[in-house]
């Protein structure tokens, strides 16, 4: 009986290590993807769907190196986004990696792409592009973009077009800096407060600070949040007339956005 549960155990600890040594190694690469629901579409407190509701989704691959690349979509208004298809593409790719303990460093690139929209009839493309730089530490992170093109297609030949600017060049070298802080204020509640300041090259009356001050909770199912997002954005260059000139909306305006998303 004895030799009989010796030789059961040396068979099950012989089993357990060659289960170990074939186990397959934890894979280098992540795939995942993301859908958004909310009320308004704010980018960088401007609302990109004449304040109206949104649906975004994309996808985010990444390597343990620290390589990444992703792809991001959402509805905009072509009240905003003239002659296109309403829709705005993002693609974009860089490195992270830890340079301290608990600091991690992040360099990248990113376009926005507007299908078939083109501004007023100057056939000028809203097209933007953009080469960021940012830093995490614990609950706070840091970055700054850097345009590469003008911004979003704002130049001498498009000024009064986008804003009621005299012409007085291209926008290209404009830049973002973001300083978000979020804060675990409960179980799977997250508290989040954004600053931000954009900054337009040589038309310096489209330059504005906006913020946001939200909440978010994980149900499992999907996370849902509730932020009050704004800017000091000059009504005058941000109000927009509707295509068939029945809704005048101002889309820097101060509101509440309601958000329902899921990661999977």
């Amino acid at each position: 009986m004895k030799k009989t549960m010796l030789f059961a155990a040396m068979l099950a600890t012989f089993a357990g290590s060659a289960a170990a040594q074939t186990a397959a190694p934890a894979s280098p690469h992540t795939l995942t993807g993301n859908m958004t629901l909310a009320t308004d579409y704010r980018f960088r407190g401007i609302s990109q769907t004449f304040r109206g509701p949104t649906l975004q989704g994309g996808f985010d691959y990444s390597h343990s190196s620290g390589l990444y690349l992703g792809n991001w979509n959402s509805n905009v208004s072509t009240n905003q986004f003239n002659n296109g298809a309403g829709i705005e593409i993002d693609i974009y790719g860089g490195y992270k990696w830890e340079v301290a303990k608990g600091v991690t460093a992040d360099v990248g690139l990113l376009y926005y792409y507007y299908p078939g929209a083109e501004i007023a009839a100057l056939r000028s493309k809203y097209n933007n592009g953009e080469i960021y730089f940012g830093g995490t530490w614990q609950w706070l992170s840091v970055k700054y973009s850097y345009g590469l093109t003008d911004f979003f297609g704002l130049n001498g030949t498009t000024s009064n077009a986008l804003f009621t600017l005299a012409p007085n060049g291209n926008s290209k070298g404009s830049g973002y800096l973001d300083i978000t802080g979020n804060w675990e204020v409960a179980p799977k509640t997250t508290f989040t407060a954004h600053l931000g300041r954009q900054m337009v090259k040589n038309y310096s009356a489209a330059s504005y600070t906006d913020y946001k001050l939200g909440i978010a909770k994980d149900y499992g199912f999907a996370t849902v949040g509730l932020a009050l997002v704004g800017t000091n954005a000059n009504a005058a260059q941000y109000t927009i007339t509707s295509t068939g000139g029945t809704s005048i909306r101002d889309v820097g305006r101060p509101s509440a956005v309601l958000s329902v998303s899921k990661t999977f």
